[in-house]
């Protein structure tokens, strides 16, 4: 069973001086979901290389078992300071895709070529795609085999619009991954902010927020089974 996990490459918060990146729990927690079930994980970015981590995502009140799990495993961080280049990989190689989310993913993967090309050839050959919070945000420019928004008439979710302004940063953001979601004809479905919640819609399987990280690599590990 291999797997690939692909992480943003953006670094920062629009014309803010504000850092951003990927989301440690979002990374971590399914990361070790896929570790014990016995996957080979490989790591992409865009730019390849060490990812830039949110620096938020690594302050205390944020903490779970899997990043402090993460902290004290060596392994795991020379894989993520070494991450391939999006570029570099065949999907035909990986039984199943995973993205982690962060502000990131909102500025570079959703308009990554190469990103775009995977999930729709990963979703076309019927493997587990698997996005949560803000990476979600992948799938904006993704098409059928017909043409269509990959999301229209799909049950989906992602970062909320409320969630998004609980963090402040609505009017920073380019876009809204709710609204979004929405405008291209998805079902877009939400739980309680803050609190883990999913959707699978055939293998395409997407969580809310952080909290859901876990249980999106858990319905994907149940479809790879």
């Amino acid at each position: 069973m291999k797997i690939l996990l692909v992480l943003t490459s953006h670094d920062k918060l629009g014309d803010t001086d504000m850092k951003t990146g990927f989301w440690l729990e979002e990374f971590a927690a399914p990361y070790y979901e896929f570790k014990d079930a016995g996957a080979t994980i490989t790591l992409a970015s865009p730019k390849g290389g060490q990812p830039p981590l949110d620096p938020k995502s690594d302050e205390a009140d944020f903490q779970t078992d899997a990043t402090r799990r993460f902290e004290q495993d060596p392994e795991a961080q020379q894989a993520l300071a070494n991450t391939t280049k999006l570029a570099d990989i065949n999907g035909d190689d990986y039984d199943a895709v995973f993205y982690p989310g962060g502000h990131g993913p909102l500025w570079d993967l959703a308009e990554d070529k190469n990103s775009i090309a995977l999930i729709e050839n990963q979703y076309k050959a019927g493997k587990p795609v698997g996005l949560v919070c803000h990476a979600v945000a992948a799938l904006q420019k993704t098409k059928d085999e017909t043409g269509n928004a990959l999301v229209n008439n799909k049950r989906v979710t992602g970062f909320s619009n409320s969630e998004e302004d609980a963090v402040q940063l609505t009017n920073i953001v380019p876009f809204l991954v709710e609204d979004d979601l929405k405008a291209q004809g998805a079902n877009y479905q939400k739980g309680d902010d803050w609190t883990s919640y999913i959707e699978v819609d055939g293998n395409l399987i997407t969580g809310q927020n952080p909290a859901s990280s876990a249980a999106v690599a858990q319905a994907m590990l149940v479809q790879l089974k």
